[in-house]
């Protein structure tokens, strides 16, 4: 699973850096395909994306959502399965989870226990 998953990322991320998919929203924005989780089943496939600067992210979405058909005939081309993958995509939100710990781990509260020991 996680190596279709990677090999769909690749294909993913390399249809949208050679400009395959056009749309202007698209064409207007660097998006990056952080991660792809595959279905046991390997029929489901779930991209999440994050356009850079973390800005137009629902825009960006709303793009590939009305491209899905062609991206999956991409991906079902380039990759030899028993089944082309359903692609569904969603807003990377690990950034703004990273960016949560990281303020409490700076915290006055976390830095007066550190200090403690």
């Amino acid at each position: 699973m996680l190596r279709v998953g990677e090999m769909i990322r690749h294909k993913l991320a390399e249809l949208l850096v050679r400009g395959d998919v056009h749309d202007d929203v698209l064409a207007s924005h660097v998006v990056s395909i952080t991660e792809v989780r595959i279905s046991p089943d390997l029929k489901l496939a779930t991209a999440y994306v994050m356009p850079l600067g973390g800005k137009d992210t629902q825009a960006v979405i709303a793009a590939l959502e009305r491209h899905k058909k062609f991206i999956r005939a991409e991906v079902a081309h380039t990759l030899n399965l028993k089944y082309a993958p359903d692609i569904r995509f969603r807003e990377d939100e690990s950034f703004d989870e990273v960016s949560r710990i990281d303020q409490l781990l700076h915290s006055d509260k976390v830095r007066r226990d550190v200090e403690k020991k």
